[in-house]
């Protein structure tokens, strides 16, 4: 049976396009012109003269150092989850006591609690520590607050492997770390994923304990970067577009290769 083709779902998807594709147009043409080009045109037209100083200005008024000190963090971040998680997940699948299960749920309530209630002990918790304006102080609390999601996504991975290959594993003899390390982490690939790119986009985006927690300039994140770049350079439009696609580039890069094992690690079968 031939099938009718749907004109109203055409048209639909073409508005779609249009909508994002505009605003996608204006961010990365904008930022391939000169400042006298784009107040003089518009953001509409295509640029005169196609030129890369944007993206040169905006590491040589310090971005780079910013972009540095994000790396550090993210990968930092993702470490620390990375060597905390999967244990603890394990821990919480495989025992069968109340204990673990009542330590789970107060773990849990970390979901509830906004970093926002909790910035001025943090704050003072981090100075008497002497951690002040130290990238440890930013690291430190972005990977606490990441551990709660990141215990619940993969614990939901690790429920999913069966109870069969458990007993098979018991069976040969194998320690609970060898099952750890030869089980339940190559069948848990989905989570992993999952959680890696969760604890990457929480430190490469955030913004509140690095605002709170450093001051110089020499701890300074991409966020921190762009927000005092706007105040700086505001009339410079394509100066601060340029800087906004250098900072959204390395972790749109990360998600668009792992979307999929993060879509189905928040949805409780990354395991499958």
């Amino acid at each position: 049976m031939r099938q009718r083709p749907n004109y109203l779902a055409g048209l639909g998807s073409l508005i779609w396009l249009f909508l994002v594709g505009l605003p996608l147009y204006v961010l990365l043409t904008a930022t391939l012109r000169t400042q006298s080009d784009y107040s003089t045109n518009g953001p509409l037209t295509w640029p005169q003269h196609l030129t890369f100083s944007n993206y040169l200005n905006a590491f040589s008024n310090g971005f780079g150092q910013d972009f540095l000190n994000t790396v550090v963090v993210t990968v930092s971040v993702v470490a620390i989850v990375l060597l905390v998680v999967p244990p603890l997940a394990y821990a919480i699948v495989r025992a069968r006591g109340r204990t673990i299960a009542t330590v789970f749920r107060v773990f849990l309530l970390g979901l509830a609690i906004p970093a926002q209630a909790v910035i001025v002990p943090m704050f003072y918790v981090i100075s008497q520590a002497g951690l002040y304006d130290h990238l440890i102080g930013v690291i430190l609390p972005t990977a606490a607050f990441s551990l709660p999601v990141c215990t619940l996504v993969l614990t939901g991975a690790m429920r999913d492997i069966t109870p069969d290959l458990y007993e098979a594993m018991a069976i040969d003899g194998a320690s609970p770390w060898r099952v750890f390390l030869r089980l339940v982490l190559p069948l848990s690939k989905g989570g992993l994923s999952s959680i890696v790119v969760f604890s990457a986009l929480q430190a490469w985006n955030g913004f509140l304990f690095p605002l709170i927690l450093t001051q110089s300039d020499s701890t300074k994140v991409i966020t921190l970067g762009l927000y005092n770049f706007q105040t700086e350079h505001g009339v410079d439009v394509p100066g601060l577009l340029a800087a906004v696609v250098l900072s959204m580039l390395p972790i749109f890069i990360v998600y668009l290769f792992a979307r999929r094992a993060l879509v189905q690690g928040l949805m409780g079968v990354g395991g499958k």
